[in-house]
């Protein structure tokens, strides 16, 4: 019996992403030995965010570091930052932002529900573009005098067509407007964590419970000094927008040591892994006649990272994707995939436990041979 046993709340194993909805990733036990020690002091917030971001600062190669309540929060915070500054007035204001600089540019293609925590401070969307993309004009003409930030979501999958990273930190450049980069679920690889500030955008925001495997709970701002000072001003303790997204203590040193255990990771041996996983789930279906599977890449989110793709023959089954996928997720263990096309699955290791990769290739064939 453990606590979800006592709660009588269903175990999953998680094929499918580091997803919000099943916890995001696990800690390992450095990091839950870290959050434990650090449950066990009062300390002085304000210090300790302060020297947790300049540790993982230092770490990373960036001006400065803040670590928030998970991505979506740090990119309010941000945003925040970049409307009011050190500003107390303007910060007292927030949400409301009538009069100032309160405009943030997205590209119609890359806007997805995760904009809101823009709006959430305060920011005004100023769309450009199509769904098909926009051009470095556009961009350029939506910039006034109102204009606070240019944000990017930055997602191979929604890149192509927008006006390219490097073009559109040029013109943030050119017109001194700062660019925010949403990559909450860009690690791997393990560079962005100082690819994008080194490319010159001045805050790139990551969720601390995904690819890093930190706290849930807990996000990291990567960039200039004077914004993520900026980012502190607006948020908890103080009592103003951030105030809801309040980062404990166990979250501040458990994401630091995440950090720290991320960047020493062998991350070739780590691929190498997630590799003989997907070929085992390939190799087991290979001499199945409604099924087959393949490697697929990259991930979801466009992580360079392998899936494996089942793909199933329903007619010949006798059973849909669908209704493959509620027996898995009704079975003892629970199993959650992700749908791919009209009639597969993906089976995705970045969060799979060792060997849990048979135990959903068994429970495939299971449910296929009835």
């Amino acid at each position: 019996m453990d606590i979800y046993d006592d709660l009588g709340v269903t175990k999953v194993i998680n094929g499918a992403a580091t997803l919000t909805r099943l916890g995001g990733s696990l800690m390992s036990p450095e990091v839950l030995a870290a959050m434990v020690e650090a449950a066990q002091h009062f300390v002085d917030m304000d210090e300790l965010q302060q020297k947790v971001g300049e540790r993982i600062a230092a770490w990373t190669g960036n001006e400065a570091a803040y670590v928030s309540s998970g991505a979506a929060a740090g990119l309010a915070l941000s945003t925040a930052a970049c409307i009011t500054g050190m500003d107390p007035e303007k910060r007292a204001r927030l949400p409301h932002t009538e009069g100032m600089r309160n405009e943030v540019i997205i590209h119609k293609r890359g806007r997805v529900c995760y904009a809101f925590a823009i709006q959430q401070a305060g920011g005004k969307l100023v769309e450009i573009g199509t769904e098909e993309g926009a051009t470095s004009d556009e961009l350029e003409r939506a910039i006034n005098d109102r204009t606070a930030a240019i944000y990017y979501f930055d997602n191979p999958i929604f890149m192509p067509g927008q006006v390219p990273l490097e073009r559109g930190i040029e013109i943030a450049r050119q017109a001194n407007i700062p660019l925010l980069v949403d990559a909450a679920a860009q690690i791997p690889p393990v560079d962005n964590l100082w690819r994008y500030t080194k490319m010159g955008a001045d805050l790139a925001v990551f969720s601390g419970g995904k690819g890093l495997c930190g706290p849930q709970s807990s996000g990291l701002v990567l960039g200039r000094k004077d914004l993520i000072e900026a980012c502190a001003f607006n948020a908890c303790p103080r009592a103003f927008i951030g105030r809801p997204m309040k980062v404990g203590k166990e979250e501040l040193v458990g994401l630091m040591t995440a950090v720290r255990r991320y960047l020493d990771l062998d991350h070739d041996l780590l691929m190498h892994t997630y590799e003989d996983q997907v070929q085992t789930v390939i190799a087991a279906f290979s001499d199945h006649p409604y099924i087959s599977a393949r490697r697929s890449f990259p991930s979801e989110a466009g992580q360079p990272m392998p899936r494996a793709e089942i793909i199933f023959d329903e007619e010949g089954l006798g059973i849909t994707r669908d209704e493959v996928l509620t027996r898995l997720r009704t079975s003892d263990p629970s199993i959650e995939l992700a749908a791919a096309g009209a009639a597969g699955v993906f089976v995705n290791p970045q969060t799979l436990e060792p060997g849990q990769e048979k135990i959903i290739v068994s429970r495939i064939r299971q449910i296929a041979d009835g």
